[in-house]
């Protein structure tokens, strides 16, 4: 459980060094373009990947699918809380998870024991609860949030096709994503400099160093989960989504002090009931 915990506190950290960034207008398709620099630097220099393991067998496939996925969909998420607000937007991520155990079930054949099912019984109407909050937002884009949904739960899906990849080390597999990832944003950065006259900013390579960071401790503890938890895929799933948002939905009550309803105390309250649940399942 130590990865997964370890993986929910950098995600929740990149949130919140991204809520501070808009603070000081920095731009966003910056700050990921930079994190991938960073995040493929703490690579190199912490582990020095093995690149001889790479051959035309390796699963090239799922490292550019998951490549183009990691920045694209961000920049969906992007233009989704652009036109439907954070709120639809966080919704539309979480729900990613029915994506996840589906998948769990449908790919790699697991079977759900009665405390896991009880798990997700609790965990679905959290997480609806957890983010019900008012949105002064009208504008009905749905695709976009739509786009967001089935990108996170398809991306959770290739991560942990890699993590059973035994033949290549995990950091190889890192340092291939997040290589393809950066080729990505160094284009989209470039179109926007080029055709949206869009200006560099030191600011966003600062942002940027600390999201890459953080990103990489998260990716990287989240497939040592997916490794730890080899036979229990939707553990890592619903225990990521769980955490994230209860550590993320406390900070931004104590610490940003956003406002908070009795629908989403009650939200929070069946999160920690289910990651409880969740623990137990493991330990039997």
């Amino acid at each position: 459980m130590l990865f997964l915990i370890l993986s929910v506190i950098c995600s929740v950290t990149v949130g919140v060094i991204f809520k501070i960034a808009r603070k000081y207008q920095v731009s966003a398709t910056q700050i990921v373009g930079y994190n991938y620099v960073f995040a493929l630097a703490l690579c190199y220099l912490f582990f020095s990947p093995d690149f001889t393991v790479l051959d035309a067998s390796s699963p090239w496939g799922i490292f550019i699918s998951l490549g183009i996925l990691l920045p694209v969909v961000f920049l969906f998420l992007v233009t989704s809380i652009k036109h439907m607000g954070i709120v639809k937007t966080d919704v539309a991520q979480r729900l990613s998870l029915i994506i996840s155990i589906m998948g769990a079930w449908l790919f790699f054949g697991e079977q759900f024991s009665g405390l896991k099912l009880t798990a997700l019984l609790f965990g679905f109407p959290a997480i609806i609860l957890i983010l019900d909050k008012p949105t002064e937002n009208k504008e009905n884009k749905w695709i976009y949030p739509t786009l967001v949904l089935l990108g996170f739960g398809v991306i959770d899906l290739l991560f942990k096709q890699i993590a059973l990849t035994s033949t290549l080390p995990f950091t190889t597999s890192l340092f291939v994503l997040f290589s393809i990832a950066l080729v990505i944003m160094i284009l989209f950065n470039i179109y926007e400099i080029l055709f949206r006259k869009a200006k560099m900013d030191f600011n966003s390579v600062v942002f940027g160093g600390l999201v890459g960071i953080f990103n990489f401790g998260n990716i990287l503890f989240y497939l040592k989960a997916h490794q730890a938890f080899a036979e229990n895929p939707s553990t890592v799933f619903a225990g990521m989504n769980m955490g994230v948002i209860m550590i993320g939905s406390l900070v931004g009550i104590f610490i940003f002090k956003e406002k908070v309803t009795k629908l989403n105390i009650t939200g929070l309250l069946l999160a920690l009931i289910a990651v409880v649940f969740i623990v137990i399942s493991q330990l039997k």
